[in-house]
C-alpha cells in the first residue's frame, strides 16, 4: 500500500512525542470512503494537542488535526463517489479518530459534507470547525429571537479565528458588533471585518457581580471563565450568550442571577457532534452569510512543514483569525 506524509502523536513515558512519518495507507482507520486531503487548518484545540496541555488526543498513536477538506478518491459509501469534493469537520477527528494533518484520510461516509457551491476547498478549511461554530453561534443567536434592533452584540476573543469570522458574520447580518480582544494593536483589523467598536478584555476580567449594567442584547463567547461570567450579568434583559470556547478554563464563577432577574439565556454550541441536517445548514448558511473578502482578509497560508510552529503559537495568542495549511 502507498505511503503518504502524516504528524503522528505517540504517547511516552514521559507524555507524548510528535513529529512527521511516512504513514502506511493500510494502518488508516476504518471508514468506507478515503479522501486525498487537499487542505486543513490550524485551531486552538489543535493547539491543545500539539502540546499535550489537554487531554484532546484520546488514544494512540494519532494523527491530529480537527478538519480537512479535499477530494473522495474511493468510496463504497453510497452517497460518495470518486472525485467529490468533500469537507469534514468534528466526529471526533484528532480526538478519537486519524485526522486532517496527514494526506490521506479515510472515514465514515455518513460524517461527510459536500462542499457548498462557491467555496473552494481552501476556503473551506478557512473557515474550518472555528468557522463552523461561529456561525451556528450566531444561528443560536437567531433562533432565541436576538436582532440587531435589540442593541448591540460582543465577541469574545475577537482577534482569534472563531471570534474574526463570529465578527464578520454579525456584522453582515446587520448588528452593531462589539468585538473584545487582549490585542490593542488589532483594533484596525477587527474594525475592518466589521465592528462597531473595540474594547478591551480586561472589561470582562474583573471581579464578577451577580448583575452590572445592561450593556449587550447577546453576545458570543470563545473564552469561558470569568469572561463568560462578566458578560452574563452585562447582558439585556432576555438576552442570550452563545458559549463555544474556554481559552480563560472551564470554570464560571456566576450566580443564577442573570437567567432569574433578566431572563438572560446561556446557550451551549458544540461542533463535534452536530447532526448532519443542522450541520449542512450550517455550511449552506456559511456560503451565503459570510464575506468572501472578509474571509481573505481573516486567512493566513503556512506550509505543511510549518503546522506545529503555528499550532504552538495559537496558544501563546500569536496567531490572528484563521491559519490554512495546504496538505496535498
Amino acid at each position: 500500500m502507498a505511503k503518504f506524509k502524516a504528524v503522528l502523536i505517540e504517547k511516552t513515558d514521559g507524555g507524548q512525542k510528535i513529529g512527521f512519518t511516512d504513514f502506511d495507507e493500510a494502518n488508516l482507520m476504518d471508514g468506507d470512503v478515503t479522501v486525498r486531503v487537499e487542505w486543513s487548518c490550524v485551531n486552538y484545540k489543535d493547539g491543545l494537542a500539539v502540546t499535550g496541555k489537554a487531554p484532546v488526543v484520546r488514544r494512540f498513536p494519532m494523527i491530529p488535526g480537527i478538519d480537512f477538506s479535499g477530494t473522495v478518491e474511493s468510496s463504497s459509501h453510497p452517497e460518495w463517489k470518486k472525485g467529490d469534493p468533500v469537507v469534514l469537520d468534528g466526529y471526533g477527528l484528532g480526538e478519537t479518530h486519524f485526522g486532517g494533518w496527514a494526506e490521506k484520510a479515510r472515514v465514515k461516509g455518513e460524517w461527510l459534507v459536500p462542499l457548498p457551491n462557491g467555496i473552494s476547498t481552501r476556503e473551506a478549511m478557512a473557515i474550518g470547525t472555528a468557522g463552523f461554530t461561529a456561525m451556528r453561534a450566531a444561528m443560536a443567536l437567531e433562533r432565541h429571537g436576538v436582532k440587531p434592533e435589540h442593541g448591540p452584540v460582543v465577541v469574545t476573543g475577537a482577534a482569534g479565528g472563531l471570534g474574526s469570522i463570529a465578527v464578520a458574520v454579525l456584522s453582515k447580518l446587520g448588528f452593531q458588533v462589539v468585538a473584545s480582544t487582549g490585542r490593542k494593536e488589532e483594533a484596525a483589523y477587527l474594525k475592518s471585518l466589521g465592528a462597531a467598536e473595540v474594547i478591551e478584555r480586561a472589561e470582562f476580567t474583573g471581579p464578577v457581580k451577580p448583575l452590572a449594567k445592561e450593556r449587550f442584547a447577546g453576545g458570543i463567547d470563545s473564552v469561558g471563565s470569568t469572561t463568560l461570567a462578566n458578560l452574563l450579568s452585562m447582558t439585556r434583559y432576555n438576552g442570550a450568550v452563545a458559549a463555544c470556547g474556554l481559552a480563560a478554563g472551564m470554570d464560571l464563577p456566576t450566580t443564577v442571577a442573570p437567567f432569574i432577574l433578566r431572563g438572560v439565556s446561556l446557550l451551549g454550541i458544540d461542533s463535534v457532534q452536530c447532526p448532519q441536517g443542522p450541520r449542512r445548514e450550517v455550511w449552506r448558511r456559511l456560503a451565503v452569510d459570510l464575506d468572501r473578502a472578509k474571509l481573505a482578509a481573516i486567512t493566513t497560508e503556512v506550509p505543511f512543514t510549518g503546522i506545529l510552529e503555528t499550532a504552538r503559537a495559537i496558544l501563546a495568542g500569536k496567531v490572528r483569525g484563521r491559519t490554512v495549511v495546504r496538505i496535498g
